[in-house]
């Protein structure tokens, strides 16, 4: 049962996707000046959207494993275009919303003691559309790429 889960393509393939994912993450935001901060190997938010990844590399698995006129690659597709959604809309509204809340507080903490305000709202929580798009495509072409080479 443990080898069966363990060679599971559905789902190494798309895990190994996320976790390309968030290391590239990291890269990137190092190179944008931001330090070297591991804290983006298991974050939420920024470039590239794991979550873009992750379910983008689950539905094209599924459907070259599977087939593409399979329940799995149905159900993963219908579960991708909801992530992919919520990636780019609610979740980027939350954080512009948490940048306000933030400059609202930092405003009020002038005026009065730091203790007693709460710590600031983690503002990187969604996606911009681009960062959502390059998310899906890199799971697209991770899990075509795993599953051609394999079959190689």
């Amino acid at each position: 049962m443990i080898i069966d889960i363990l060679t599971n393509k559905i789902l190494i393939i798309p895990i190994s996707a996320w976790a390309l994912a968030q290391i590239l993450k990291t890269i990137i935001a190092l190179f944008q000046s931001k330090g070297l901060d591991f804290r983006y190997l298991f974050s939420s938010g920024g470039m590239p959207s794991s979550h873009s990844v992750i379910v983008t590399a689950l539905a094209t698995t599924a459907g070259m494993v599977e087939g593409f006129d399979s329940a799995a690659f149905g159900i993963a597709t219908i579960l991708a275009s909801i992530v992919l959604y919520d990636a780019a809309g609610v979740r980027q509204a939350v954080s512009q919303q948490a940048i306000v809340l933030n400059r609202i507080v930092h405003e009020i903490r002038i005026r009065e003691p730091l203790t007693k305000i709460e710590a600031d709202l983690r503002e990187l929580i969604g996606h911009t559309p681009f960062q959502v798009i390059v998310g899906a495509a890199l799971g697209i072409v991770f899990a075509w790429l795993w599953l051609t080479i394999e079959a190689m």
